[in-house]
């Protein structure tokens, strides 16, 4: 397939993610009809069509989804030779596309986008933010170098590295704050609300009320932990935060955090990348950078033991 080019390569790969011309072209930064025009010398390359077009998307064929396969194979390696040049430089430069959940951005992202800042002058950080299970598909087809995410991941091609452990605090209405802590049976039988599906935080949450195949009574859901914290204190229910969101997310509400006798619920916050990217050393400062991030996170907003705290019965 002579005069195939990377180019084209990478357009197909967006319209294959994206399954829609307009959508994909967007994300290409190019208007629709030059990349429907790439998109068909690419097929005339190959001999065969390796779309299905279709009014609202398009439908990968047969041989397009073979294609896609080994054309995202391609752009791993190319994208891992750039890393590997970027490696030889020293210091890192460039660009950096990172990921991160939502139950960690809003309260790290500013503070690791200062100190990257102050130790990586030439450093373009793209950020995304989104689930889990998002994050580690957008790293295994390269569209992202790395990611903080909740620990493990166990995903064979990825390198996991934990920066540090974080406990989930209660949060409920003011007039609750002298009572003994919930067991975790007990938060069964409450009105606990807690985020949508899709959010790893979520399954960390109910795990933790030994709910995973049985929902508690009375459970209510909502987009984000700032929704949360906000019903609580209108006296709709209770919560459980990752201790690092205290600080923001209790600003503005009326309410009342306790922490768990131990062993509480709690979890490993941690990065991932791919094993074969050669920027691991770099990384590795990174992850430094934002482990001290995190712990003055935690510290910001302490809270005083439960050791001397009864659960209820």
């Amino acid at each position: 397939m002579i005069g195939l080019t990377l180019k084209q390569l990478r357009y197909f790969d967006a319209l294959a993610r994206h399954k829609h011309f307009g959508r994909a072209a967007d994300s290409c930064a190019i208007t629709q009809p030059a990349l429907s025009l790439q998109i068909k010398e690419l097929e005339a390359l190959v001999g065969a069509p390796l779309v299905e077009r279709a009014t609202r998307e398009i439908r990968l064929t047969a041989l397009g989804s073979d294609f896609i396969t080994r054309t995202r194979k391609i752009l791993l390696s190319i994208d891992e030779l750039d890393e590997l040049a970027r490696a030889a430089q020293g210091p890192l430069a460039g660009r950096l596309r990172l990921g991160v959940i939502p139950t960690v951005a809003p309260y790290l992202l500013p503070a690791i986008m200062t100190s990257f800042a102050e130790r990586f002058a030439d450093l373009d950080v793209e950020l995304r933010e989104s689930v889990t299970q998002a994050l580690i598909q957008d790293l295994l087809e390269a569209r992202l170098d790395l990611a903080i995410v909740a620990l493990p991941i166990s995903e064979p091609a990825l390198q996991e590295f934990a920066l540090f452990e974080e406990d989930f605090v209660l949060v409920r209405p003011p007039q609750d704050a002298g009572k003994p802590v919930p067991s975790p049976e007990m938060l069964q039988e409450m009105r606990l609300l807690l985020l949508e599906e899709g959010h790893c935080f979520r399954d960390q949450a109910l795990s933790f009320c030994k709910s995973v195949d049985a929902h508690p009574r009375q459970m209510m859901e909502g987009s984000s932990l700032s929704t949360l914290v906000q019903m609580v204190g209108a006296g709709i229910g209770v919560t459980l935060i990752p201790e690092m969101a205290l600080s923001l997310e209790t600003r503005s509400a009326d309410v009342a955090v306790a922490r768990f006798p131990k062993p509480g619920p709690s979890r490993t916050i941690g990065m991932v990348w791919r094993k074969t990217n050669p920027l691991s050393d770099q990384l590795m400062q990174i992850g430094a950078i934002v482990r001290g991030v995190g712990q003055q996170a935690r510290d910001t907003h302490p809270l005083p033991p439960a050791s001397g705290a009864k659960s209820m019965p």
